[in-house]
Formats: C-alpha cells, structure tokens, sequence
C-alpha cells in the first residue's frame, strides 16, 4: 500500500490513471509509474496507491479532510485491509503541513525572477520551526494508520510502516543553460539551499515522527544526488526530476490552468523507478533504517543506516 502525497501518488511520471487527472477537480495525480508499482516481493499478488498530490498528513490519517475530492486514505485503508492481507503499508507525507514545500520551490522561482528575496533568506531562518510544527501532524497520520489496521485485527508484527522521506529535486550543479525558464530558474544560493538546508532539515522531521510510532525510515535525502533537474546538459535523460514543467494545453482551461506547473520539480517515471528499486531492498532486509544511494552501477540501493 502507497499512502502519502506526490512521492508516492507518482506526480511528474506521467500516464495518470483516469479519474486523477483534474476530472472532477481530482488532481491527485496517481501513476502507474510511481514507485510502490516498481516493488516486487516474494508472495505479494497486488499494490495499491492511495497517495495523492498535495495531500496534507490530515488526509493521510483519519478525519474528514478532503484532498482534491477524495476521503481520509486512512479511511480507505480501511475497507481494503479488511478484504485484503495488507503486508505493508509505505508513507511519504509531510512535506504539505506546514513546510508547505512546493509553496517553497514556487517562493524560490519568484526569487530568481526578481519579485521575492532569495527564498533560503526568506523561509530559511523559520523553516526548522516549520518542521517543527509538522511533527506531531505526520505522527498522528501514521498513528492513525496503526489504529486502523489494529481495528481490522492485524497486529503490528502482521505488516511493515515504512515512512519514507524527500529528495531534493534541485541542487547548484546545474548544467550550463539551464539555470532558467527552459529548465531550473532558481537562484544558485537556493539551489544550494533546498539541497543542503532544506531537505536535510525536512528528513530529520519526518524520521522524528517514524521513530515516533515505531515505523521503519528509508532515508531519501541523498537519493537525487547527480540527477537533480537540470543537471545534464547533453542528456536528460539522467536526470530522475522533472524541470520547470508547463502543460501549455492546460492554460487554455479555467478549471486546468491553476494545475499547469504541478508537475514541476517532481520525480519523473526514472526517478520513480529508482527509488521503488532502493523500497524493494529496504523491505526484503530486517534494517530498522536505510538511506537510498547510488552507486557505480548508477542505480539506487539500500544502505543500512542508524535510525
């Protein structure tokens, strides 16, 4: 089971399942590209992703928070694992309480074009407070979780949590031309920014709340290093994150063009397909934590790591 917001929902890989597509006003945006559909485990018949983009940790958990028309994914959670042996349930949320991180890539992408401060001066000094703030929401979402799935009789030894946390789509070694509108207008000092502030502090928070309730952690901090956005001049096709992204059919629709850059900075059907091979390992080992990093083989592993 994928739970969370685009990281999992699979936004910036493409091919959205009908229905997720602004049909309705539902822009959850979930792919058969994302990730959890790139994990193979021995005895497992079926993944469902019940992600979608934008999702607060309010709509990952119980309540009544709508995302873009669709119920608590907690609450679906529900009538699956009750028809269903759920053997694991993978969560990357927490990004949209309050760090409100895309608002952030959007905030930086003002900066460059002169109408804000650089966003690291801007969001920079409270951004550890924002974390902060979003802690004990992400705890709760995945507490949650753990209420629902014990309600339907499992035991927690009966599944994985595995929360999952961000990687930085951008980072300063941006290729030559490519530091504007045709791929990533950002600032070089936030562009140093998001990679080593930003998303450092963000996984830290997330882990906080893994540890919290028990989850395993696979740390995705590092799992873009190389192939950020427009790091390759000559071949983009290193790259595991989408550019600057404008779906320049959809400006011509009221109802579509406020979603018109969502795909932006977001992983691509690569990256997709590359951090579901790191989730693989991770849930074939017994490690409490790992961090997904590349090696010489250019693809991502699971590397044992302290939680």
């Amino acid at each position: 089971m994928a739970m969370g917001d685009s990281t999992m929902s699979g936004e910036g890989a493409g091919d959205y399942e009908r229905g997720t597509d602004g049909e309705k006003g539902d822009w959850c945006h979930r792919s058969p590209n994302a990730s959890i559909f790139h994990v193979s485990l021995p005895g497992v018949d079926k993944a469902i992703n019940l992600a979608c983009s934008g999702a607060p940790s309010a709509q990952v958990g119980l309540g009544d928070v709508e995302q873009y028309t669709e119920i608590s994914q907690s609450e679906q959670l529900a009538r699956i694992a009750a028809r269903n042996r759920v053997v694991a349930v993978v969560v990357g949320s927490g990004a949209n309480d309050d760090p409100a991180f895309s608002h952030v890539m959007n905030s930086c992408v003002e900066a460059w074009l002169g109408k804000e401060q650089p966003c690291g001066k801007t969001v920079g000094p409270g951004w550890e407070r924002r974390v902060d703030r979003m802690v004990p929401k992400l705890t709760k979402a995945l507490r949650d979780i753990r209420t629902v799935l014990r309600n339907v009789g499992y035991t927690e030894s009966d599944y994985q949590l595995v929360v999952q946390s961000y990687a930085a789509p951008v980072g300063p070694d941006v290729a030559r031309g490519l530091q504007d509108l045709s791929g990533c207008p950002l600032l070089s000092q936030d562009l140093r920014w998001v990679r080593e502030d930003a998303v450092p502090v963000l996984t830290a928070g997330v882990r906080t709340a893994a540890v919290d309730v028990g989850a395993r952690f696979l740390d995705l901090s590092q799992a873009g290093d190389g192939h950020e956005a427009c790091s390759s001049e000559r071949d983009p096709g290193r790259e595991w994150f989408r550019r600057l992204a404008v779906q320049w059919t959809d400006l011509q629709h009221d109802d579509r063009a406020t979603h018109a850059l969502q795909e932006s900075f977001h992983p691509n059907a690569s990256g997709h397909a590359q951090f579901g091979r790191c989730l693989a390992e991770f849930l074939t080992t017994p490690d409490k934590a790992a961090v997904c990093v590349s090696t010489r083989d250019g693809n991502l592993h699971a590397a044992s790591a302290v939680d």
